[in-house]
């Protein structure tokens, strides 16, 4: 345990150094979910003592020998022709611990170019791309360390640029395994050659994650704790302001002090729940507050912040699917599997 708050405090000392306003980052790509499960909870990574290495790319101390020679393909058909997917291979080393590989792109699509004077020049190409090393081991029974490596390489039409950023994680597993916590701080990093002098931040992030199986129960609750390096996570929309004027007096109406508070604090929340049939079968449902509250349409409800999924084991292979809906128009769909190579190499 005195490892494990040992870690805790690096990270809230690593936070302190790197806070960041939200909003105010590059590289996207870093945010984006890598397996289905994980995006039909909508969370940005599990913590769960599991032998999925879907998972590893996201939360690193989950990487263990439990996943060693298991494949993971993502793939999510995003906004406008921009695409996301994943790739992640676990090979457990023995003494120096089990490591993950992964390679992740974000691709953003065709664009049209124009010169100076509005004519065209061609189509061209932007996509971010993500190598990821990590590695993990378990401290004792209870506690697993792990952290993840990432270059990052950024190219738009002719322009190129390049970062590396850190994922540093900590969790703690109940003895019997039904209750699982994790600390992590993602992203610490810095971008080494820009596109054009002006240096971007990656988007850090300190959260802190769980989970509990009910006894006797198929079910399995998940909860959130994100951006803990800011508290104020909220977005004035100029079209959409949270205060307002009175018609008839004129006066600006404002939101009470308890209700500013209980805004504020909720934007860290996510929560979720798993049912799982065996290991045949699970689905997953996921909501996310900030996600509903930034998504959200003036005075009209919708589905803007909840997510959902479910995932099969067939032969060997384990497939997932997830929909996770960001605003009235666009809910993108998720697909991964994972299978163990072991299967075809006996």
């Amino acid at each position: 345990m005195k490892k494990l708050f040992a870690a805790i405090l690096l990270l809230f000392a690593l936070s302190a150094a790197h806070a960041q306003i939200a909003g105010m980052t590059a590289y996207s790509v870093l945010d984006m979910p890598s397996s289905a499960r994980i995006a039909g909870l909508g969370f940005d990574y599990l913590s769960i003592y599991d032998d999925d290495v879907a998972l590893t790319l996201d939360n690193p101390s989950l990487i263990s020998p439990r996943v060693s020679n298991q494949l993971t393909v993502g793939f999510v058909n995003l906004f406008a022709g921009a695409n996301f997917g994943s790739v992640a291979y676990s090979h457990d080393f023995k003494h120096l611990g089990a490591f993950t590989f992964g390679l992740q792109f974000d691709s953003y699509g065709q664009f049209q170019g124009y010169d100076e004077y509005e004519q065209p020049t061609g189509t061209f190409s932007a996509a971010d791309y993500v190598m990821s090393i990590g590695w993990g081991r378990a401290i004792d029974d209870n506690v697993a360390i792990g952290a993840n490596f990432k270059p990052i390489l950024s190219h738009y039409e002719t322009y190129t640029a390049f970062a590396f950023g850190i994922d540093l994680a900590a969790s703690y597993f109940s003895t019997d395994r039904s209750f699982a916590l994790t600390l992590i701080g993602r992203n610490i990093g810095a971008q080494v050659f820009t596109f054009d002098g002006n240096t971007e931040r990656l988007p850090f992030e300190l959260s802190l994650a769980g989970s509990y199986k009910l006894k006797d129960a198929p079910f399995r609750l998940y909860f959130a704790l994100n951006e803990l390096q800011q508290w104020d996570l909220t977005y004035e929309d100029e079209l959409n302001p949270s205060a307002t004027t009175d018609p008839f007096t004129g006066e600006v109406v404002s939101r009470s002090a308890i209700s500013t508070f209980a805004d504020k604090a909720f934007r860290h929340l996510g929560v979720g729940i798993e049912l799982s049939i065996r290991k045949a079968f699970f689905a997953t449902v996921g909501y996310n507050y900030r996600q509903m509250a930034e998504m959200r349409a003036a005075e009209t409800f919708n589905l803007s912040g909840f997510s959902f999924g479910f995932g099969i084991n067939v032969k060997g292979f384990k497939i997932c699917y997830a929909r996770n809906n960001y605003h009235l128009t666009q809910a993108p769909n998720y697909i991964s599997v994972t299978t163990s190579l072991d299967r075809f190499f006996r």
